[in-house]
């Protein structure tokens, strides 16, 4: 596909995820849902599931180069039928999901294996599977009689279900993006303009990357790191011994956020936030500069948007979001903004006094904030999540996961012991309904970080990859992957997760649930495939509301030894921690939303742009060498432009969910109830019912932002 917001920096490094972690559109991602031709497909073991543990990259690479032959021949064939097609379903669409299968299964199974154990799945590998799959399903985007037949069946006036108008809508909108519609020069131009855009984007990768390597440091005074979880001491220390030093400094994420929170030297602090936000700016290498790319990238998208009949880059990504418009998301972001800076200002002189009474004499500067912020967490909460993850071992928490989900969804998970994987550590579950003695679906299940084996980032340290998606047509089930970091059993105790961690599990297996428990026909439009971008996050939010529950949480928790669960006094702490410096934290997200979308809708310069609105948000004056634009990566060379903010919105909509549940037992009425509400709506219909509509037959109205503010503790205005 080489529709818009699609095109894939491929030679990403071996550290980064190529690809968000999601099924949309067709037209946001580029690793999609699978179907399966078990007859047909020589890496499917005799039990239906991917032959993992036999599984070869020539095997991979022999069998995607045939597969993208067969399905380019056979989009050929179809597009022969359309001409005189009587019924688009029947003759094209039903063919389609039956091509797609074997192909998907394929390019799914490279996925896993390339975040799951990438010595068996090398980057370079990986990425000529990825790009001979996705030559070859573009084909079906691509075509004009494909698309042509869309329109025409659309057009018929006959009664469509939500199913058939979503999978209708989806090939024509495909095809709009992609400027089937455009001829001549403006399309000669277009083409010219996508090429130009997926060079700008690699660039700017490149260099970020490059220049992310470039800044490094040495400490050899154990004093500094004296304070430091022993898993980022390791990860420093160049003998790969926390205890050891010297330990080195660097602006990798994983490295980088964690330490700004624990460094107790603030010139140290003081480097490292100079050399992050100057990252490709002129104030460092010249060569590395990435203001010119991503200027140039800015005109591009904007001409594109223009030969496609939009006003803006943005009007064009709000083709394929739930929000509709530009004035909708301004308008919700702002509702927020107003409550969140107030907090903000406050935040930051009750920090400032925190500090001061510490021995801090300065004044508080960005390179501070989370240093300080971490240790008056501790003082106000007792909370340190390095410090309570021996109440959360791995084992406790997912089966009180898998526990929480049969109740609520009445489903049963079940493990299956006689599959091949790609190591010894995963696992694979089947999941039943509770009217079914056969499984409806099945996932994978791989924990534990595996160095220099699995791709490591900080903030996200878990990956849901849907290898195969449902489909009536194909007689195709689900089949997920679950990828983590967590750390590893060692002396026999079991992993430990902070609750951060557990969050990110609860949050990547609600996410799962979505393509799990899909109930649509075609595959095309089953579980997230063809969730608009801003909704796409919705169920993953949505069940990590549940760790703010006490009984839930006291149901997860339990000391490694002892069984004992979660203090009273953490437990009642965790919604406090969830709200302390909220107003801060929300206002930086609320920033970069707005600064994306401003980015994408106006010529003004970048740094003329960041000057303009930052007051707006930030209780910080803004630091004249700061540069943070340029290595933007999310908008710039991820598929995240003039789509930021669709995290934010993501969180406003689960809010909004999970306060049903809340709503249903402050009343005393039947929370399973509400469960199968939900699982009746956003689980069941994925992307074959426009997400606002979901919402509306789930809660009776329309989305509000009040349920997360009420959430973040922000709910008091200026005036209160």
């Amino acid at each position: 596909m080489a529709s818009f917001l699609r095109s894939c920096a491929i030679t990403r490094h071996l550290k980064r995820p190529f690809y968000p972690n999601r099924r949309s559109s067709g037209y946001v991602v580029l690793i999609p849902e699978i179907g399966e031709d078990g007859d047909k497909n020589a890496l499917l073991s005799e039990n239906g599931l991917p032959e993992f543990s036999d599984v070869t990259i020539e095997k991979c690479i022999a069998s995607i180069s045939k597969q993208s032959l067969d399905y380019e021949n056979g989009v050929r064939q179809i597009e022969e039928s359309c001409g005189n097609c009587k019924n688009a379903f029947v003759e094209i669409f039903e063919p389609l999901e039956k091509l797609d299968s074997p192909l998907e299964l394929t390019w799914g199974m490279a996925k896993t294996l390339y975040l799951g154990n990438s010595s068996l799945m090398p980057t370079k590998s990986y990425i000529q599977i990825h790009q001979r799959a996705h030559k070859a399903r573009s084909a079906k985007f691509n075509s004009i009689p494909i698309y042509q037949a869309a329109v025409d069946e659309k057009n018929r006036l006959k009664k469509l279900t939500d199913e058939e108008q979503r999978l209708l809508d989806k090939y024509i909108l495909e095809g709009k993006l992609n400027g089937l519609d455009v001829k001549g020069i403006k399309r000669e131009r277009l083409n010219t303009i996508l090429g130009e855009m997926q060079k700008e984007k690699q660039t700017i990768r490149e260099k970020v990357d490059a220049a992310t390597k470039v800044f490094s440091g040495m400490i050899n005074d154990e004093a500094v790191i004296k304070e430091f979880p022993q898993s980022l001491a390791k990860s420093m220390s160049v003998n790969n011994d926390a205890s050891r030093g010297p330990w080195k400094m660097s602006l990798e994420p994983h490295v980088y956020e964690p330490f700004m929170q624990y460094c107790p030297d603030r010139s140290l602090r003081w480097n490292m936030w100079q050399a992050n936000v100057q990252r490709c700016s002129g104030y460092t290498k010249k060569e590395l500069e990435t203001s010119t790319n991503i200027e140039k990238l800015r005109g591009l998208r904007q001409e594109q948007a223009k030969i496609l009949g939009f006003d803006s880059f943005v009007d064009m990504s709000m083709e394929t979001k739930m929000a509709g418009s530009m004035e909708n998301i301004l308008n919700v972001l702002e509702a927020m903004r107003v409550n969140a800076k107030y907090m903000q200002d406050l935040e930051l002189q009750q920090l400032q006094e925190y500090a001061q009474e510490r021995g801090f004499s300065d004044k508080l500067e960005h390179y501070d904030i989370a240093y300080w912020q971490r240790k008056q967490m501790w003082s106000l909460f007792s909370f340190d999540d390095n410090k309570i993850r021996e109440y959360f071992p791995l084992p406790k928490v997912i089966n009180s996961l898998f526990n929480l989900c049969s109740t609520l969804f009445k489903i049963q998970i079940v493990e299956r012991s006689n599959t091949q994987t790609w190591h010894k550590d995963v696992k694979y579950y089947d999941v039943y309904d509770d009217s079914s003695n056969r499984p409806i679906a099945g996932f994978y299940f791989d924990p534990y970080a595996r160095q220099d084996e699995k791709i490591r980032i900080y903030d996200d340290a878990g990956w849901h990859v849907a290898i195969r998606n449902k489909s009536a047509v194909a007689s195709t089930q689900p089949l997920s992957a679950l990828i983590f970091n967590f750390q590893a059993p060692t002396n026999g105790k079991h992993s430990l997760l902070t609750f951060k961690e557990v969050n990110i599990l609860f949050k990547r297996f609600g996410h799962a649930l979505r393509h799990l428990l899909t109930r649509a026909e075609y595959s095309e439009v089953a579980g997230l495939s063809n969730v608009e971008w801003d909704a796409a996050e919705v169920c993953g939010y949505v069940m990590t509301h549940w760790l703010y529950d006490p009984h839930t949480i006291r149901a997860i928790s339990g000391h490694y030894t002892t069984e004992e669960p979660l203090p009273d006094e953490v437990v009642n702490n965790l919604q406090n921690t969830q709200r302390h410096m909220a107003g801060f934290n929300l206002c930086k997200e609320l920033y970069l939303s707005r600064l994306d979308l401003e980015l994408h809708s106006k010529k003004i310069f970048w740094r003329d742009l960041v000057r303009e609105i930052w007051s707006e948000y930030n209780t910080l004056p803004f630091d004249k060498y700061d540069s943070h634009v340029l290595s933007f990566t999310r908008i710039f060379s991820e598929e995240w432009g003039a789509a930021y903010y669709s995290h934010l919105w993501s969180k406003m909509i689960a809010a909004d969910v999970y306060s049903a549940f809340e709503e249903s037992r402050k009343a005393n009425q039947d929370v399973i109830a509400v469960g199968k509400r939900y699982r009746d709506t956003f689980l069941a219909a994925g992307g074959s019912c426009h997400p606002a509509e979901v919402f509306r037959r789930f809660r009776g109205r329309d989305p509000s932002p009040q349920a997360l503010l009420d959430d973040l503790g922000l709910s008091k205005t200026i005036e209160e």
